[in-house]
C-alpha cells in the first residue's frame, strides 16, 4: 500500500505549534519541583510535604486531562487549548503578585499549575487528527516532545530564584507563556476531519473496553516515571548528594532532556518495528535502571548516568504507547488522550509523593524507586499477555497500515 511522506501527509504549522504550546505548558506544570529546595527552606517543609507539593500539579493535571479531553471534542482542540492557557496565565499572575506564605498556598498553586499539565489532552489530538495511521507514531512523538519543557524548568528556575526570588520566577514565566499562546493562536488549525462531539455516556462507555485500561496502565508507568522523576530529581540530588539547588537543577535538566528528546524517536521506532516490540524493550530497560538507582549509588555522577538511561527508556516508551493508542481508538482519540494522559499523571503523582514519604519514613529513597521498578516489570508482563490478541484483531495487517 502506497503511503505519503510524513512532511506532506499532515499540517506542519499545526504540528510545530502544538509542540511549542505543549513545551511551555509542561515547563510551568513541573515548576514547583526545581523550586522546591528554596521553597521548602523558606516555609520549613518536611520531606513528605515537599514530595506532596511537587506531586500535586501532577495529580491535578491528571484529573483535568479528562475535563480537557471533553472540551477538545466539544469545542475542538484549538479553542480548548486557548481556554486552558488563559487559566494558567491567570494562575501564574496570582502566584507572582499574591501571598504564598504557607504550605496550603503552595498546594493551591499546584492545583492551578495542573491546568498546564492538561495541555497534553489538547496538543496530541490537535496534531494527531491531521495524520494518517502510518504516521501517527512520528506525529505524536514530535508533538509529545513538548515534555522537554520540564527540562527548561529544571535548567533555569533555580538560578532565577537565586537572582530574583522564587516567587518572581512565576512572573518571569508569563513572558514565554504569552509568546507560546500567540504562536498557538496564529499557526495552529483544527483538522477538517475532527469527529463529532460525543455525549458524556459515550465517554464513559470507552472505559468498558479492557484495552482502554491496559493503555492507561502502560502509560502510567512510562509517563508516570518520566513526570515523577522530572518533578523530584532536583530534590533527590540535593538531599541524596548535597548538591546545590542550581547544580541539582542542571542534573535534572540533563535527565529530562534525554527523556523528552527521544519521545519522537520512540514514535518513529514504533512506526518501523511496531509499538508492542518497542514498548517491551523499554520496560525491560526502565525497570533495570530504576532498580539500579534504588540501590543508592555512592557517586552522584553514577546516579546521573543511571537516571539518564532510565529517562531515555521511559521517554521512548511514551512515544511507543501513543503510536498504539490511535490505531485502537482512532474515533475516540480525544477522550482516550485524556484518559491515558490522566493515568500518566496519576503515575507521576504516585512516584513523586512516594519518594518524599519514603525519604521521611525510611531515611532513603530506595523503597519508592524499587516499587516503581517493579511496576515496569508488571507492565512488561501485562504487555506480553495482550500482544497476541492485539496483533490478530485491530492490529492485524487487514485492519491498519501501521505496524503493531
Amino acid at each position: 500500500m502506497k503511503t505519503t511522506s510524513f512532511w506532506k501527509a499532515g499540517h506542519t504549522p499545526t504540528l510545530l505549534a502544538s509542540f511549542f504550546y505543549f513545551d511551555l505548558s509542561f515547563m510551568v506544570w513541573v515548576l514547583l519541583g526545581p523550586l522546591a529546595v528554596q521553597i521548602s527552606k523558606d516555609l520549613g517543609l518536611t520531606p513528605a510535604q515537599k514530595g506532596l507539593m511537587v506531586a500535586t500539579p501532577l495529580l491535578a493535571g491528571a484529573l483535568l486531562r479528562i475535563v480537557m479531553g471533553v472540551l477538545v471534542d466539544h469545542l475542538k482542540p484549538k479553542k480548548a487549548g486557548a481556554i486552558g492557557q488563559l487559566i494558567v496565565i491567570a494562575g501564574l499572575t496570582w502566584a507572582w503578585l499574591g501571598s504564598l506564605s504557607s504550605y496550603n498556598h503552595m498546594l493551591t498553586l499546584g492545583v492551578l499549575l495542573g491546568v498546564a499539565g492538561a495541555a497534553f489532552a489538547v496538543a496530541l489530538p490537535l496534531a494527531s487528527r491531521w495524520y494518517p495511521p502510518e504516521h501517527q507514531g512520528t506525529a505524536l512523538g514530535i508533538a509529545g516532545a513538548g515534555n522537554s519543557g520540564t527540562a527548561f524548568a529544571a535548567l533555569f528556575a533555580p538560578s532565577l530564584a537565586i537572582a530574583f526570588g522564587w516567587q518572581n520566577v512565576f512572573g518571569l514565566c508569563l513572558i514565554p507563556l504569552g509568546v507560546a499562546l500567540a504562536v498557538y493562536l496564529i499557526f495552529a488549525k483544527d483538522a477538517p476531519s475532527s469527529p463529532p462531539p460525543k455525549s458524556l455516556t459515550e465517554y464513559l462507555h470507552v472505559l468498558k473496553d479492557k484495552d482502554a485500561w491496559w493503555f492507561m496502565f502502560f502509560y502510567s508507568v512510562t509517563f508516570g516515571g518520566f513526570s515523577g522523576l522530572a518533578s523530584s530529581l532536583t530534590i533527590y540530588f540535593n538531599g541524596q548528594y548535597g548538591l546545590s539547588p542550581v547544580t541539582a537543577g542542571y542534573f535534572t535538566a540533563a535527565c529530562v532532556f534525554a527523556g523528552s528528546l527521544v519521545r519522537p524517536l520512540g514514535g518513529i521506532i514504533a512506526d518501523r518495528i511496531g509499538g508492542i516490540k518497542t514498548l517491551s524493550i523499554m520496560y525491560v530497560l526502565a525497570g533495570l535502571f530504576l532498580f539500579i538507582a534504588s540501590l543508592g549509588l555512592q557517586s552522584y555522577m553514577g546516579a546521573l548516568a543511571v537516571f539518564v538511561m532510565a529517562m531515555l527508556a521511559l521517554g521512548t516508551g511514551n512515544g511507543a504507547v501513543f503510536q498504539l493508542v490511535p490505531q485502537r481508538f482512532r474515533k475516540e482519540i480525544g477522550v482516550m488522550t485524556g484518559l491515558v494522559g490522566m493515568a500518566g499523571g496519576v503515575g507521576g503523582f504516585y512516584l513523586a509523593s512516594s519518594l518524599g514519604y519514603s525519604k521521611q519514613v525510611t531515611g532513603s529513597y530506595q523503597l519508592g524507586l524499587t516499587i516503581f521498578a517493579a511496576l515496569a516489570v508488571t507492565a512488561l508482563v501485562g504487555l506480553s499477555f495482550v500482544k497476541t490478541r492485539w496483533r490478530t484483531t485491530w492490529g492485524s495487517a487487514a485492519m491498519t497500515t501501521a505496524k503493531i
